[in-house]
């Protein structure tokens, strides 16, 4: 490795014991370096937060491992975001996500985010407390391939069912996704509801976003 080429492999450990500064040290001066911004995310970074997901599942690591790791990646991501848009890199599908009407949440939904980011989605966070007609208008907008809805009360949950109501009305969403998360969501209050997939925990909702794109 030549002094004018950073070692890029830094990046995966940075993120994945959520060393922010150092994760975003390691890809500037790769930036700088000219080194290939797609090759830093598909051979570093998805593989970092992958690495982070399983870990999870593993018992290795917990939410505030995620969370940090979480950070670091999207410290990187954001020097790197105007770079793969200029070259027109499409991301691995776009998610709109948000917190349901009525609830102020945003840590699992947060979480959630990262990891999808992590993954290569190009990811639209709409906040906490968002209604049914944001979810949709802004899923039309950005012509997403997932809707991600959190909700953390027994008492917002019907928000779920309102949005995906709203969606299927909307003809230009006709092939968009619906996944469901959040403390009190089961698969069947998905099932109930009708949304595309559920899951539990953050690393889950990236495995499912992938199974539905690739189906």
């Amino acid at each position: 490795m030549t002094s004018s080429q950073p070692d890029a492999s830094k990046l995966y450990e940075a993120i994945l014991t959520g060393d922010a500064p150092a994760a975003t040290e390691i890809t500037q001066a790769a930036i700088d370096a000219q080194v290939d911004p797609q090759k830093l995310v598909t051979e570093q970074m998805i593989p970092a937060m992958d690495e982070v997901g399983r870990r999870f599942e593993q018992g290795e690591y917990f939410v505030p491992e995620l969370l940090i790791a979480g950070r670091a990646m999207k410290g990187a991501l954001n020097l790197l975001r105007p770079l793969l848009a200029a070259r027109g890199v499409e991301p691995v599908g776009r998610v709109v996500i948000g917190t349901v009407k009525g609830d102020m949440h945003d840590i699992g939904k947060g979480l959630v985010a990262s990891m999808l980011e992590g993954a290569g989605f190009d990811v639209i966070d709409l906040g906490v407390d968002v209604p049914a007609e944001k979810f949709v208008a802004q899923a039309a907008e950005k012509k997403a391939d997932i809707i991600a809805l959190s909700a953390l009360l027994t008492t917002t949950m019907l928000s779920i069912k309102d949005v995906i109501q709203a969606m299927r009305k909307n003809e230009s969403l006709n092939k968009c996704k619906v996944i469901i998360g959040g403390a009190p969501v089961t698969q069947q209050y998905a099932d109930t509801v009708g949304a595309d997939g559920y899951s539990s925990n953050a690393n889950g909702a990236v495995s499912l976003a992938r199974q539905l794109l690739s189906a």
